[in-house]
């Protein structure tokens, strides 16, 4: 099939819709190891999730740092371990791992591409990013490990 377009809008407008048509799997991206749907109020069991640390993908190809300056470090696989829907806004968000002490890192990428990044290179405690101001939408979430290819069971829990 020939199409033969007469403007620059036109032109424009089908190298946008084949661009949106090649790029549409990312957006589609599924999780590793589960998804979390939160509204207002959720129950403190809802907002838990489980699985492994491991992969050799380094999550600063994702993010070096995240906004608020802090490196981005850690291995894991370059599917995002878990989906995050925040159904309403949250004025306030905690999320930590829990792998009972091993060295794990976390990369959130917000649904405006915003990264927030954690690890517990410098602390016995497990990873923890918390923040305020989390708006409604879908965030990507990685919990990686500090070494490559190193597995580590973990449990993901987001509280109010």
């Amino acid at each position: 099939m020939i199409v033969k377009l007469n403007n620059w809008h036109g032109i424009c407008s089908l190298g946008l819709a084949i661009a949106a048509i090649e790029t549409a799997p990312l957006f589609a991206q599924t999780a590793n190891f589960g998804k979390l749907t939160l509204s207002a109020g959720f129950s403190p069991n809802t907002g838990i999730v489980s699985g492994n640390t491991g992969g050799s993908y380094s999550l600063s190809t994702i993010a070096n740092r995240d906004r608020d300056d802090n490196f981005c470090i850690g291995y894991s696989d370059p599917t995002p371990d878990h989906i995050m829907e925040l159904q309403t806004d949250f004025s306030q968000l905690k999320l930590q791992v829990n792998s009972n002490g091993n060295q794990t890192s976390l990369l959130i990428q917000a649904p405006d591409g915003v990264i927030y990044c954690g690890d517990n290179l410098d602390r016995p405690e497990d990873t923890t990013v918390e923040d305020s101001n989390w708006k409604a939408g879908i965030y990507r979430i990685w919990v990686g490990s500090v070494q490559s290819g190193v597995r580590f069971n973990y449990t993901l829990s987001v509280q109010e």
